[in-house]
């Protein structure tokens, strides 16, 4: 499949709502293009480099136009893709395309496993202070990945794994990573909040 490529320091995930400013020419004329014809386009990861991969999206409306162009858009990623080629720019185009091919995707995966990363999840989010209920049979790998504190690097390699088994299993390792060190960081800054106020000291008897 051929599509418009709009490369971001960023992860899309499948699922995803992402809300994005378009200010630049050839994005400008991409997104035109989009709306004109009713396709979609890719948002690829750019690190220092282009990734090779990318989330194919959906423009779902434009909230808000200005008069120079600019545009407030709000879009929903679909799925996950490797780029095959890339053209840059499109011709006859001011903005980059290429084909991609769509990653597999097997949502299979077992009640334990599911429960055990729920589990993660919530104490995950309470740590980094992000309340939200949610419905945990609505809840995928991908839905709070960018609220856990994975680094760009990491997910990317999320977004390339083509089972939810494995991509949850990878986040339960993240939270069993960083929930101490939270706490340990946590523990450091109720001590040192502390240190600046008097005390009443038991009298120790010995």
């Amino acid at each position: 499949m051929y599509i418009p490529f709009f490369p971001l320091k960023l992860v899309a995930f499948p699922g995803e709502e992402l809300n994005l400013h378009v200010f630049e020419p050839r994005y400008k004329e991409l997104l035109e293009d989009v709306e004109n014809h009713g396709t979609t386009f890719g948002i690829c990861v750019f690190t220092d480099k282009l990734s090779g991969y990318g989330t194919e999206v959906a423009l779902e409306r434009i909230k808000k136009r200005y008069e120079d162009g600019r545009m407030d858009i709000q879009t929903r990623g679909l799925r996950a893709f490797k780029m095959l080629s890339f053209d840059n720019p499109v011709s006859g185009k001011l903005y980059a395309g290429g084909d991609v091919a769509f990653l597999r995707n097997d949502p299979g995966i077992t009640s334990v496993l599911h429960h055990e990363f729920i589990f993660y999840l919530k104490e995950m989010l309470h740590l980094l202070n992000y309340e939200v209920e949610f419905d945990p049979l609505l809840v995928n790998s991908f839905t709070f990945a960018h609220k856990v504190g994975l680094r760009l690097e990491e997910e990317l390699e999320l977004l390339q794994m083509e089972a939810e088994s494995s991509r949850t299993e990878f986040l339960i390792s993240h939270f069993k990573r960083m929930i101490p060190v939270i706490k340990a960081v946590e523990s450091a800054k109720e001590k040192i909040k502390l240190n600046g106020h008097f005390k009443y000291l038991d009298p120790l008897k010995f």
